[in-house]
């Protein structure tokens, strides 16, 4: 089943998207029929569950890390992950500055945007992240490299309002690159998970986070 799904997923992405299998809650057994698949850029959402699942999969995986990480977890999941897709709060870009700067590594980030209706889901808003580039140009955070913006659609069936969504997150990636035009790795859009990548498609997404479609339900 595995095999297949991913066959169908890839089957319908443009060149030059990333597709990430998100592997939160799966043992690596079920990781590992993807990876035999042809699989390589996996992600998880948990700093444990991702230190303790890092060693057991072939050393040529590319790992991202989307979840929340508080700032005494840095270590669990900074040392792997080749892409931080959930920058979400300035105190967390300053931990994952000072953590770089001491382990003398660069860390690949997108900055989290808050743009669904859900109060429980973080990121910046419109104004923090401008704000947070403005520093990045001047040459503030020179451990961190960002790469783009990440984002989640509002939980809804309605999907006028998840285009919506996924509009004025490309729209804002559009207006900081236009403002920003020195920042040429800025270049990355995750949006797009299991019931809506096919929207984000249309929206400009350069990454889709892909998990019940490829695994089926959380097995724990």
């Amino acid at each position: 089943m595995i095999q297949e799904n991913l066959a169908r997923i890839r089957g319908a992405l443009p060149e030059g998207v990333k597709l990430v299998a998100v592997s939160k809650f799966h043992p690596v057994e079920t990781m590992m029929e993807a990876y035999e698949a042809g699989q390589r850029c996996f992600a998880e959402n948990r700093p444990q569950e991702f230190c303790e699942k890092v060693p057991r999969m072939p050393s040529d995986v590319e790992w991202h890390f989307t979840g929340h990480i508080q700032t005494n977890k840095l270590k669990l999941v900074l040392p792997y992950a080749q892409l931080v897709q959930s920058v979400d709060s300035l105190r967390l870009l300053q931990a994952i500055d000072r953590w770089g700067t001491a382990n003398d590594k660069t860390i690949n980030a997108l900055l989290q945007f808050h743009l669904g209706a859900e109060e429980t889901k973080g990121g910046f808003d419109e104004v923090g992240i401008f704000s947070v580039l403005r520093e990045y140009a001047d040459g503030a955070y020179g451990h961190v490299r960002f790469r783009g913006l990440m984002g989640m659609a509002t939980f809804t069936d309605d999907e006028s309002v998840i285009r919506s969504d996924f509009a004025r997150i490309r729209d804002l990636k559009q207006r900081m690159n236009a403002a920003f035009p020195q920042l040429s790795d800025f270049t990355e859009l995750s949006i797009g998970m299991s019931g809506d990548w096919h929207i984000a498609l249309e929206y400009g997404a350069t990454i889709i986070r892909i998990g019940t479609a490829i695994f089926g339900h959380r097995q724990y």
